[in-house]
């Protein structure tokens, strides 16, 4: 990125100094020392592993062909308090166009005020708008003077286009400052389409993905009637983070509070699962996810863990013939940072399937439980469908009504009470003649996420 696209703020004493300069004063924010510092959580510490548990979607194989199976793969927090946890390098990423002017940046800058609160000193913040330039309103620093923080905040004014690109780059820059040993999240507010910069699709998409590679996560907000939903759940499926739909200003503070919740109680990050394939053995694929395929082997990237939750994979598996016996197809590993500890962790399991010749023995062997799994992958499939034929007029309302109601009733028996909630807002928005796509854009990310809370 050239210099041009972002103005850091100069050596003016009422200011925030850039990172690794001396603090105006004691009672400034101060730059972080080498060493974590980690912040204290109640409860017991080292309660941040994570279990993995492998369940097929049959005991059985057929040994007289090639058959298709399927396995379920779940990762799992503990629901119990951690004792510690990794501090906070968290970059809040603010769209100040001129649509924002008004309402809706007086109601941001005090979700932001919120979100300072709730920090601790270990932690670490930057702010950073965007509008036709870039600018760092506050380089990061460890939170120890929240009122300068705030001011710095207030400051926030209104300005022209929309520049988001080149905004996502000067805030990965400021969480890349930062040495290791934190978790790191780019939180972006948005209310419009990119103007400005570069504004395409794929480089914005890309950008994403290359900061995740660089353990960077971004969670994006959404908010008024003419944001790019499309572009946003993109950036937050390819950055392993959140989305959210924020209809009206005084929304904004709920869910700064929700996102900060999960972000404070997490127990594992950069999650990467990766399968390791015996002879005879193909992953077809790996519902609502991207597989990067290597020699007999696939990966995928999963979601940040938090406390109590579960994230799951559900592989499709193609299965050659072979003699009649117990065979393990694929060792299932996971690896990620543990967020109590520090260090990077492996956890492995077995796919395993008996292969017999009994069609009718095969045929009892079912699990329930990937079924379930199953049958949810398939609503968020139809609902991605459902979107894409509203925005292309190739379904009327009324067929589009009809589709989520189905979804609906199946989410609600599947026990996906979150995602069936908000096909009902959904609902209630397309009876009303609103726009519902926004919502659920967001229901099918959540969905393909595959995370679920005990």
């Amino acid at each position: 990125m050239s210099m041009d696209h972002t103005r850091l703020f100069g050596s003016d004493d009422d200011r925030t100094q850039a990172f690794g300069a001396q603090p105006p004063d004691p009672g400034a924010t101060q730059a972080f020392p080498g060493d974590l510092n980690r912040t204290q959580m109640a409860g017991a510490p080292g309660a941040g592993s994570i279990s993995l548990e492998v369940i097929t979607g049959n005991e059985y194989a057929l040994s007289t062909k090639n058959t298709r199976e399927h396995a379920l793969i779940r990762a799992t927090a503990p629901q119990g308090a951690m004792g510690q946890r990794m501090p906070l390098n968290l970059c809040l990423l603010l769209d100040r166009s001129g649509s924002m002017e008004g309402q809706p940046l007086e109601y941001a800058k005090r979700a932001m005020h919120y979100v300072v609160d709730l920090l601790q000193p270990a932690d670490v913040l930057s702010v950073v708008t965007f509008e036709d330039d870039v600018e760092v309103m506050m380089p990061a620093r460890r939170v120890v003077n929240k009122e300068l923080i705030k001011q710095h905040i207030s400051r926030i004014q209104p300005g022209n286009t929309t520049n988001i690109y080149y905004g996502f780059v000067a805030a990965c820059s400021q969480v890349a400052s930062v040495p290791a040993g934190y978790v790191n999240r780019v939180l972006l507010l948005t209310d419009g389409e990119p103007t400005a910069g570069l504004t395409d699709f794929p480089s914005i998409v890309g950008q994403v993905a290359e900061q995740k590679s660089r353990g960077i996560t971004l969670t994006c907000l959404g908010f008024g009637p003419e944001y790019n939903e499309e572009l946003l759940v993109g950036m937050a499926k390819r950055a392993g983070g959140n989305y959210y739909y924020i209809a009206r200003p005084d929304l904004l503070q709920e869910v700064f509070r929700k996102e900060m919740e999960a972000l404070l109680s997490v127990v594992g990050r950069n999650l990467r699962l990766a399968l390791r394939l015996s002879r005879w053995c193909q992953v077809r694929q790996v519902y609502g996810k991207q597989p990067t395929w290597g020699d007999r082997t696939a990966e995928v990237t999963l979601a940040d863990l938090e406390r109590g939750a579960t994230v799951s994979a559900l592989v499709e598996m193609e299965l050659g013939n072979r003699p009649g016996g117990v065979y393990r197809v694929a060792r299932a590993e996971l690896l990620y940072d543990d967020a109590v500890s520090g260090r990077q962790e492996r956890v492995g399991g077995d796919v395993v399937f008996n292969f017999v010749a009994d069609e009718n023995l095969v045929a009892s062997g079912r699990n329930a439980a990937v079924d379930q799994e199953l049958q949810v992958a398939l609503a968020s499939r139809s609902l991605e469908q459902t979107v894409m034929g509203m925005r292309t007029q190739a379904i009327s309302p009324q067929a589009a009504v009809a589709e989520l109601e189905k979804t609906q009733a199946l989410l609600v028996s599947q026990g996906r009470t979150q995602e069936a909630a908000q096909v009902k807002e959904a609902l209630d928005a397309a009876r009303s003649g609103a726009d519902l796509q926004k919502t659920l854009v967001g229901t099918v990310l959540n969905l393909e996420q595959g995370k679920t809370k005990q």
